[in-house]
């Protein structure tokens, strides 16, 4: 991807061939244009940009594409008409050939790497409107064309064409390229000479299903996860069997001879050349910010020299100061292990990962906002409480509605799994009031990871993790900031699991070793709300639910659909940051599982959870109200009237949700004027279809689907997956490195249980309890892994698009539309304001807490780098 690693050696084999095939094109243009003179012209500018920009091994291809220009193009041009058809059949009738002449230094591009071309095409009488154009690259490397503007045609004046596409030479296509102006047609709506067009290329995009895909591909499909691993792991292939899970984009790549339901994957240092189809790759500001050197360099080359580094040292953090070092100077090395160590890495890859004071310094970290103004204020109840209202994963929360706590759990196969927490443990608590009276006053919450992790706890706990499912009470107080009552620590019944579980009670404490017992058992509850945030919260409900329904747009609504151009910006770079994934992060034995607590289980636990997936539960109102943290109010904004009214995630979020909602709902009804339109609109339907049966195929029989049979369910299903790309992966994405940076606060790991009283670990507790600690949560090498990840995955490209935004101002030529879009970003910008204001209310303690770190996930706008804040378009990281 992005001519990555291409083999110089065959090009150079090729390269006579390639020359005399670009001269052979030079001069049929060349003859193309002598013959084209005496004709009425139309003007055109075509942008685009070369591929050798991106990369400089592409050097003999730009000799050779410089040679062609000179010699009179290389790049053809036929417009087609969209409302003349030609004399053969109904398509739109194509004119003559067009070359591109000349680069216009007389005209700025707006980025740089970016070339403006002239072409001037040859005009019929009676053409009509210009509503398309195929393109033919007589070159030998691909270039992106970004647009053709066409300058006063006759009858129409500007016509603009959005492209925004990769172009390979033309022998790699069966048909030539095509691209449309950038109208708005339903299916109905379409113009007849365009018609077949249409059809026609969205039969390219899905092709037949068969093959390994190559580069220059356009193809989206499906596929199942059989590419994480390799067979006789013991990780099964997630997705059309008794592990269900959505569907992504299918490769084609060769089986595994060992067992052929799985399929080989590439080796690491191949990771950015996984197939997706070329449109959906990052563009080359975000691959040179980020992946090209600091992941693949975090895979490839500084996890053996951590493995080195923590070799070398005693490979544990003493004390809470050892990891602020971190943050203040960086880990000491003495100078020749750390030349060796860096003596390899390139520069980008130095400057990204390994940032250095002097020689005696290695991986100095930003510090993480969560320790920035204050040291200690991490380990307060009070803070430990407020992160699950706004903190990085602020979706699992919900009231309590029954005391003891229930499971869920079939009792025939798991025993008595209900909590064995009594009135008696949390009276203390309740500032006076009765179980029921708290209960009535909607007062008692909880943090539920006891049912999602319990049929899995036995497997893991037979890994190196050492780990519990745990229940936390919560006790809304009068100031609505929450206060821990109890933890419940469950392991399963040393018997069998049909015994049930073996469940203790851990309390608040101010001092000495039940002070050291209790923050243990908040590690306990954030090891899991960690894990359950980056593998289900962020990976399953964003990354991965999302994918089918980019697949499905692409192959079913044609970029002239409302609905295409309306979804579209929210699916930017989502399916290669998934293949990238599946390569390095989320596959067997990558990052994923190296530094979180569920190992070799992570992925198959996701499947189990994937099985309760409701696509409806994801649209923000229905999620606040199963929660119980929220209740149908018409009287109340958005409708909602939230249980705890400082919610910082629940109250920026409803406020970007409904901005959303307004600006589908107002986009939408300019093109379906009543539920007929939408029913008789053959491509939303095939796509909704599609999307459920074989994108979601695994989930394609529940009742719960949306039917998309009137004007409130495409609304309602647009809002959703607008929402999941888009704000709801903001929040539980940039929020990790300035709250999990700092691993103590949010550890992903647990090594050991609690210290059982007598025993060196206790011991350990009463005297050294910092070190206790962190000896219990992650080790040196896991912190360090987990951090470099992290922070890298924290980061804003300087490429990025926000909500309220679009990439090109002319994605549209429906002026109805641009006026609801930018009324749309007015918007996005006044909730913006709306937030900051709130951040500065001292009565609201949830949105700063006790670490002076205000709620700034949902703010929309930000620059690049690291900085907690932002909303893009789409799940680009």
């Amino acid at each position: 991807m992005f001519s990555i690693g291409k083999n110089i050696v065959e090009g150079a084999l090729n390269t006579t061939g390639d020359l005399a095939g670009s001269v052979i094109n030079a001069g049929s243009n060349i003859a193309g244009q002598i013959s084209n003179i005496g004709g009425q012209k139309i003007k055109g500018k075509v942008i685009l940009m070369r591929s050798n920009v991106l990369d400089f091994t592409e050097f003999h291809s730009s000799l050779l594409d410089n040679f062609t220009e000179l010699l009179g193009g290389g790049v053809s041009l036929q417009l087609i008409s969209a409302t003349q058809t030609s004399a053969l059949d109904s398509r739109g009738k194509v004119g003559k050939k067009a070359f591109l002449e000349k680069w216009l230094t007389s005209i700025p591009p707006l980025f740089a790497g970016e070339s403006v071309f002239q072409v001037n095409f040859t005009w019929e009488d009676g053409f009509g409107f210009p509503g398309a154009f195929f393109i033919q690259n007589g070159h030998t490397s691909e270039f992106f064309l970004k647009s053709l503007t066409l300058e006063d045609v006759p009858g129409y004046g500007r016509v603009h064409f959005d492209c925004n596409s990769w172009v390979y030479p033309s022998g790699r296509y069966k048909k030539d390229r095509i691209f449309f102006a950038n109208n708005t047609y339903l299916p109905s709506d379409t113009p007849n000479p365009l018609r077949k067009y249409r059809e026609e290329e969205l039969l390219t995009l899905r092709g037949d299903g068969t093959g390994e895909r190559k580069e220059w591909d356009r193809i989206y499909d499906y596929d199942i996860y059989n590419d994480l691993s390799e067979p006789g792991d013991g990780r099964p292939i997630l997705g059309g069997s008794q592990f269900p899970y959505p569907r992504r984009g299918r490769t084609g790549r060769q089986r595994e001879w060992k067992d052929s339901n799985y399929e080989s994957r590439l080796p690491v240092i191949s990771g950015l050349n996984i197939y997706v189809p070329r449109d959906e790759n990052f563009g080359h500001l975000k691959l040179s910010d980020f992946l090209a050197f600091a992941l693949k360099s975090l895979v490839s080359t500084v996890q053996p020299a951590l493995v080195n580094i923590v070799d070398f040292s005693p490979g544990e953090f003493d004390k809470f100061q050892d990891v602020h070092n971190l943050y203040e100077g960086g880990l000491p090395v003495p100078l020749d292990v750390f030349r060796n160590l860096t003596k390899d890495f390139t520069p980008p890859m130095f400057q990204e990962l390994l940032r250095t004071d002097n020689d005696q310094r290695f991986l100095k970290f930003s510090p993480p906002q969560v320790v920035k103004e204050d040291k200690f204020a991490w380990q307060t109840d009070e803070e430990f409480a407020r992160e699950m209202l706004a903190g990085v994963n602020p979706l699992i929360i919900r009231r309590l509605e029954e005391f003891p706590p229930k499971s869920k759990l079939d009792s025939n196969k798991y025993g008595d799994q209900h909590s064995k927490i009594t009135e008696e443990d949390i009276k203390f608590g309740l500032e006076g009031l009765t179980i029921d009276e708290a209960l009535n006053q909607k007062r008692l919450y909880i943090l539920d990871h006891h049912d999602a992790l319990m049929p899995y706890l036995r497997k893991i706990n037979s890994t190196k993790t050492k780990t519990y499912a745990t229940r936390t009470l919560l006790f809304l107080k009068e100031d609505g900031t929450l206060k821990p009552l109890v933890i419940e620590l469950s392991l399963p019944h040393p018997q069998g699991d049909q015994f049930g579980a073996n469940s203790k009670q851990y309390f608040p404490a101010e001092e000495g070793v039940q002070k050291s017992i209790w923050q243990l058992a908040k590690a306990y509850v954030v090891v899991n709300d960690a894990g359950y945030h980056q593998l289900i919260s962020h990976w399953l409900n964003t990354h991965a639910v999302q994918e089918p329904f980019v697949i499905a747009t692409h192959r079913q609504l044609s970029v002239l659909h409302p609905i295409h151009k309306l979804l579209v910006p929210h699916y930017k770079d989502t399916m290669f940051i998934n293949a990238f994934a599946r390569q390095v992060l989320v596959n067997g034995d990558g990052l994923l599982e190296r530094t979180h607590f569920q190992s070799k289980y992570a992925m198959e636990l996701s499947s189990y959870i994937y099985k309760e997936w409701n696509f409806n539960e994801q649209a923000l109102p229905v999620d606040l109200i199963k929660r119980g943290v929220a209740v149908e109010d018409a009287s109340s904004p958005h409708g909602l009237k939230l249980l705890i009214e400082d919610y910082p995630f629940a109250i920026d979020g409803l406020e970007i949700w409904s901005t959303i909602k307004t600006w589908v709902t107002n986009y939408c009804s300019l093109y379906y004027k009543d539920d007929s339109a939408i029913q008789n609109d053959v491509e939303l339907q095939s796509w909704w279809k599609e999307a459920r049966e074989k994108g979601h195929a695994d989930k394609k029989n529940e009742t719960w689907w949306p039917k998309l049979q009137n004007f409130n369910e495409l609304v309602e299903t647009c809002t959703t997956i607008i929402w999941i790309s888009s704000a709801l992966h903001a929040a539980v994405n940039f929020g990790q490195y300035p709250y999990g940076g700092f691993i103590p606060n949010r550890p992903t790991i647990s090594r050991r249980h609690m210290p059982e009283v007598g025993s060196a670990e206790y011991k350990e507790l009463e005297s050294k309890p910092e070190k206790a600690y962190l000896n219990t949560i992650n080790s040196m090498l896991q912190t360090l892994l987990g951090v470099s990840l992290i922070e890298i995955l924290s980061r804003h490209a300087s490429d990025e698009v926000y909500l309220g935004q679009r990439a090109s101002i002319e994605w549209t030529s429906d002026k109805a539309a641009l006026e609801v879009f930018e009324n749309f970003g007015k918007q996005v910008f006044e909730v913006e304001s709306r937030i900051i204001e709130r951040n500065k209310d001292v009565n609201l303690k949830n949105r700063t807490g006790p670490v002076n770190v205000p709620y700034t996930l949902l703010l929309p706008s930000s620059t690049e780098g690291l900085t907690g804040r932002g909303i893009p378009n789409s799940i680009s990281i």
